[in-house]
């Protein structure tokens, strides 16, 4: 098992992927047992030669998408520390040495390379994903009760135990914000670390799609946080049908059957009495799976303990 894995996922990064490899084994030669691997996720230009020329040892991913690539990083690399750095040359690789001190010496499960706390707003020419990036961690800190200062950010230090035990769902850009969420969710030790954030040198162009891929980090949000709170989301919904189904009874059913004695509105008190029928099946679902996610969670301690376990072996 390696000391220090440095992972750096590439797709068509051929302008910037040498100064990358050569810049990041020059701050890790004091760093026992370190490496660096380029997974190329199939790129259409020379991006896997340029890092395999400049010491990199690399690995391909044929599925594009970074989801697919972190999948098969984290399930092929076996090592204590890992940092996943971006390939495109916008953060600097003077803080690995800090990132990897703080799991080594503080036994952080995460740090997360906070670019918003500096210069990512200045340095950043794309207005929208400024926006995006403060909307997203809005939400997150907001709806999962955590204090994480970048959620989107590519630059990350992990432990051996978050890797090992960390479900890849996402498929593409959407992955930042799942290691996020699962960290909170799973208490595990997140530490921020605020970077010095410098946009893409001239020539290297962004993969991310602002409206598309932001509107699968939307998603992504809405769909972790039906799986992990579930009682709250489908308790939400009951309480809005149950709103809903009241307020259409008492003015239409109710208060003309005071004045009239007469049920002049059938049709409406039947479909009051469906709306809060569903409001009651809903409200059970989130019950019934609030007690299932719970159990989850004891079955995930012990999958730690396994983890931890096979550090020391």
């Amino acid at each position: 098992m390696k000391n220090l894995a440095i992972l750096i996922p590439a797709y068509n990064e051929s302008s910037t992927i040498e100064k990358v490899v050569n810049d990041t084994k020059r701050v890790i030669e004091t760093i026992p047992d370190a490496s660096v691997y380029v997974y190329d996720n199939n790129s259409d230009d020379d991006t896997a030669q340029l890092a395999a020329k400049a010491g990199a040892i690399v690995k391909h991913e044929y599925v594009r998408g970074k989801g697919a690539v972190i999948r098969r990083m984290f399930r092929e690399i076996e090592a204590h520390v890992y940092i996943m750095i971006d390939a495109d040359d916008t953060y600097p690789v003077e803080a690995i040495p800090e990132m990897y001190h703080r799991v080594v010496d503080k036994k952080v499960d995460m740090v997360v390379g906070d670019r918003l706390s500096s210069t990512y707003f200045q340095e950043n020419k794309r207005p929208f994903h400024n926006a995006g990036n403060s909307i997203v961690k809005f939400l997150i800190n907001h709806l999962f009760d955590t204090n994480i200062k970048d959620i989107l950010t590519g630059y990350r230090a992990f432990s051996y135990r978050f890797v090992k035990t960390f479900p890849v769902l996402s498929k593409g850009f959407e992955i930042e914000t799942e290691m996020s969420i699962h960290a909170a969710e799973t208490n595990m030790f997140v530490e921020n670390q605020v970077i010095e954030y410098r946009d893409r040198p001239e020539g290297s162009e962004s993969k991310l799609d602002t409206y598309g891929d932001g509107m699968r980090v939307i998603l992504k949000i809405w769909n972790l946080f039906r799986i992990y709170h579930t009682l709250a989301f489908f308790g939400t919904i009951s309480g809005i049908l149950t709103i809903i189904s009241l307020i259409t009874f008492c003015l239409r059913v109710f208060i003309p059957y005071r004045k009239t004695g007469l049920v002049a509105n059938m049709p409406t008190l039947v479909v009051s009495m469906i709306v809060l029928l569903i409001a009651i099946v809903s409200l059970f679902s989130g019950l019934i799976l609030d007690a299932i996610q719970s159990q989850e969670k004891m079955n995930f301690e012990y999958r730690l303990i396994d983890a931890e376990q096979r550090i020391d072996e």
